[in-house]
């Protein structure tokens, strides 16, 4: 069974965001790194990985435009064993994905508008 093994929160203030999340939760980070537009930096709960995403300025993809303008709850990521074949299976639904071509994790609009993500099974195993 595919399972939700990860939330991403789009936010202004990356140092900020993530001081809030350790000190008032305890979560704890597991690491930062530049991925194509964005700065990401993950934290977790001991159970779920959480994304706080920092897209850098001017940035026009379709990626950082997904989920709207300023700060929100990015997206969400479903864990399944064969992402090509749940990608052909989201797009057969008529799901948009709207991740680069040829990059995984795939980003998808799913129906009523939410965007979600498709990932390796053990993506965010901790």
């Amino acid at each position: 069974m595919s399972r939700i093994v990860h939330l991403a929160l789009k936010v202004e203030d990356l140092e900020r965001t993530t001081e809030f999340y350790q000190k008032v939760f305890g979560f704890k980070e597991m690491n930062t790194e530049k991925v194509r537009d964005h700065t990401s930096r993950h934290l977790s709960d001991g159970v779920l990985d959480v994304a706080l995403i920092k897209y850098d300025a001017g940035t026009e993809s379709a990626e950082s435009k997904a989920a709207g303008e300023g700060p929100c709850i990015h997206h969400f990521a479903i864990e399944v064993d064969d992402v090509e074949k749940a990608t052909r299976e989201i797009a057969a639904r008529g799901c948009e994905v709207v991740s680069d071509p040829g990059v995984v994790p795939v980003k998808f609009r799913a129906p009523g508008g939410t965007i979600a993500e498709l990932v390796p099974t053990g993506q965010y195993t901790q």
